[in-house]
């Protein structure tokens, strides 16, 4: 019987793969059978996801999405794609009051403008396939949740997940998908080296989770399902990966 979540043939990018939930959702995408093209800001660090990744024969390109030359270069570069995985972004906990323009520019072009321009560009560069999946990596904060100090991260990601819906039904009579995956709290380096919380702070949090945080493969998982023909009659969700933490 054929595996509909195989990824066999398909050639997708993933950016932000450098670490974290993008490092293991290229890992997870190439051991399901597809050919990667990786990006990421840190050239050290992508290598490394390169080397880690199953088989020979994918192709990497340094790049901080921010700056729409490196932007350009990345496309260019790009093959045609059966999928995209927009997962590069940043994370910081700020206080309303103390918010800035600088602050919040900053916040929507790393997590808003760079994956949403790549998106376009792709499209007008006819870099996506028919039948493509695109997939970002959004937040339960953009729609689901409210957390003190994180107004302009939800915004930033509340703003994709809006921008997704229109994308999908435009893209639609393409076959081209569009979705995305909204994880709650997930274990990556970035939580291990948070310092605006403390450990007893964290393990207090997790326990309002019913199954705990989330493990980085939990996130790729999710990935896969939408990038594979499992999903080929899925467009315009948001997938929520919160270890039943907005059920309750």
């Amino acid at each position: 019987m054929d595996n509909p979540f195989s990824l066999e043939n398909k050639t997708i990018l993933v950016t932000g793969a450098s670490s974290g939930i993008g490092r293991q959702i290229a890992i997870s995408t190439a051991g399901m059978g597809a050919s990667l093209y990786i990006s990421g800001r840190n050239t050290e660090r992508l290598n490394e996801t390169l080397q880690l990744l199953p088989r020979a024969g994918h192709t990497h390109n340094t790049a901080d999405l921010t700056n729409e030359s490196e932007l350009d270069v990345l496309v260019d570069a790009s093959p045609n794609l059966d999928g995209l995985v927009l997962s590069s972004g940043i994370v910081q906990t700020l206080p309303f009051k103390f918010a800035s323009h600088l602050a919040l520019d900053n916040m929507m072009q790393a997590n808003f403008y760079a994956p949403v321009l790549l998106l376009n560009k792709l499209l007008r560069k006819k870099k996506l396939n028919k039948g493509c999946s695109v997939v970002f990596i959004s937040s339960i904060a953009g729609n689901f949740t409210g957390t003190k100090g994180n107004s302009m991260y939800s915004a930033s990601k509340g703003a994709i997940n809006a921008m997704q819906k229109v994308i999908a039904v435009e893209l639609a009579a393409q076959k081209i998908r569009v979705n995305n995956v909204s994880p709650a709290m997930v274990k990556t380096g970035m939580l291990d080296n948070a310092t605006v919380f403390s450990t007893e702070q964290i393990e207090q949090d997790e326990k309002n989770y019913p199954l705990g945080y989330g493990e980085p493969l939990d996130v790729a998982n999710g990935v896969i399902y939408l990038l594979s023909d499992a999903s080929k009659w899925v467009t315009g969700i948001s997938l929520i990966l919160d270890g039943g933490f907005t059920i309750q």
